[in-house]
């Protein structure tokens, strides 16, 4: 548990603007179309957000992610609108599957520019929802405030939650340093009552054969 902690605040004590450079370089790359399947930006920004102690932190970052977020999805719109339903049959898509592509298309048949909203919080879906939101027409007037929308509230929960797993690992840590003997105790205690139990239980046999 130590190890895990000195880990969140060594990654704490990385200069800020490095931090948020990492994080929404990654955050913009897993937004744009195929390339978030390469780029870990949902796992980068849980990790980053273990350094969010403050609101003004919570803020900056809240900021640059969704920002990042949004740009990658005018990317992904952009070339869905130069290239159209070409985007389905490219290498891209194939790889990740045109299943997703499909589901997209319907998403966005169905709901509309809602289906940008909802498809953030999506996997695989919601990096092809932009793409097939331009090669399907949606006007980008439309798509924006949508895709603004679901950026801020993604980017929002996912900060939330790894500010709040780096808290509770440090309070883990210390509820664990203070009970560890109580607990150890404990083990020991019940590892002993195991062994005498599997003891007795191999002797009753033993002298049920010398009665009979």
């Amino acid at each position: 548990m130590a190890f895990l902690t000195d880990a969140l605040e060594g990654l704490a004590g990385l200069p800020q603007p490095a931090v948020l450079a990492v994080t929404g370089a990654l955050t913009l790359a897993e937004c744009t179309l195929g390339v978030g399947f390469l780029a870990p930006g949902e796992s980068a920004l849980l990790l980053a957000s273990t350094t969010v102690t403050s609101v003004p932190r919570f803020l900056v970052m809240w900021l640059v992610v969704t920002v990042c977020a949004v740009a990658g999805d005018s990317i992904g719109y952009y070339l869905g609108r130069r290239f159209g339903d070409r985007l389905r049959d490219s290498k891209i898509v194939r790889k990740v599957g045109q299943r997703h592509w499909d589901k997209a298309g319907e998403l966005l048949r169905r709901r509309g520019a809602w289906a940008v909203f909802v498809a953030r919080f999506m996997p695989v879906v919601r990096t092809l929802v932009p793409a097939s939101a331009g090669a399907s027409k949606l006007e980008y007037r439309r798509f924006l405030p949508a895709s603004i929308a679901g950026a801020a509230c993604w980017s929002a929960l996912h900060i939330g939650i790894g500010s709040a797993a780096g808290a509770s690992a440090k309070y883990i840590e210390s509820v664990f340093n203070g009970a560890m003997w109580v607990v150890l105790a404990v083990a020991v205690v019940i590892g002993v009552v195991v062994v005498l139990r599997r003891r007795k239980q191999a002797t009753e046999p033993r002298e049920l054969e010398e009665v009979a």
